[in-house]
């Protein structure tokens, strides 16, 4: 069952002020994902140390990705039955305003955004500017940890809206379809990779950094400025006809949600994205020195 949301929830990005407004809002849900790929204890340590008042914590390894095999990515997308659980322990349910942020830029909050949107949640933002905004605009912080009462979270997987390795390898000389990396430059072209043990990128992917997306404040750039951005890159697709990949499937789910903030909607995800494809010595790779 996909639970019936609110017209007038927020769906891509909200305000500090406006969070701050509803903290005792028993139909709000805040939740904080702040991480650190190269330190996976910091966030939760960060969120003992102060956090949005009420706010619940989840972890990018143990809550928002499933068991790693080898072959499935770094950040695997974990079975429904699993997701729904863990949704349920932070207490979402149905027709509750769910609030994601992170430390400031939305690399991870926008994670969970997306996990929340494809399960069939529409009532999930994410706090534009993150943390660093909140207390820049002077709302309060508090340690220790927090208490949610469970609810029954009622979703299940939007079809369509995420593609496999197989897909990705059906539609490559599909030319209506449309890859875009979420990596740096530099990793996109196979140069300096740091995380994966193959450099380069899908065939025919296109490369746009998610932090494009973002201000020097790290707040999402206007939706009039992402459009002007995105245009080039999408080249007239149909947006439907777009599917984003990253390393992992984290920051992949930046891209979707300025995409969405543009008003550029129905791109699809390969949440296995370039730690999967890479894993499979049989999958094509392009690099700078070989396109």
């Amino acid at each position: 069952m996909v639970c019936r949301v609110y017209e007038d929830m927020h769906k891509t990005l909200v305000s500090p002020s406006v969070v701050a407004q509803h903290l005792n809002d028993p139909s709000w849900v805040v939740i904080d994902c702040r991480f650190d790929l190269a330190d996976p204890g910091k966030g939760e340590e960060l969120y003992r140390q102060a956090h949005i008042p009420g706010a619940r914590y989840a972890h990018l390894d143990r809550h928002l990705s499933g068991a790693k095999t080898g072959t499935n990515g770094r950040h695997p997308i974990p079975p429904s039955d699993e997701i729904i659980r863990t949704f349920s322990e932070f207490g979402i349910g149905p027709h509750m305003q769910v609030i994601a942020y992170d430390a400031d830029s939305g690399m991870y909050a926008g994670r969970l955004w997306w996990m929340l949107r494809w399960m069939g949640h529409d009532g999930v933002a994410v706090l534009d500017g993150g943390l660093a905004r909140w207390q820049r605009d002077g709302h309060p912080v508090r340690g220790g940890l927090e208490t949610s009462t469970p609810a029954t979270f009622r979703g299940a997987p939007r079809p369509g809206w995420r593609l496999t390795a197989d897909d990705v390898a059906a539609g490559l000389d599909n030319r209506a379809r449309l890859l875009v990396d979420a990596r740096s430059n530099e990793r996109y072209r196979g140069m300096n990779e740091t995380l994966d043990k193959v450099a380069g990128h899908i065939p025919g992917a296109v490369n746009y950094f998610f932090q494009q997306n973002l201000a020097d404040d790290k707040t999402f750039k206007s939706p009039e400025a992402l459009r002007a951005q995105w245009e080039p890159v999408l080249k007239g697709h149909d947006a439907k006809d777009v599917v984003v990949y990253c390393g992992s499937g984290v920051t992949a789910c930046h891209n979707l949600l300025a995409l969405e903030h543009a008003g550029i909607h129905g791109a699809k995800i390969f949440p296995g994205s370039w730690s999967e494809w890479s894993s499979d010595p049989s999958r094509p790779v392009e690099t700078e020195n070989n396109e």
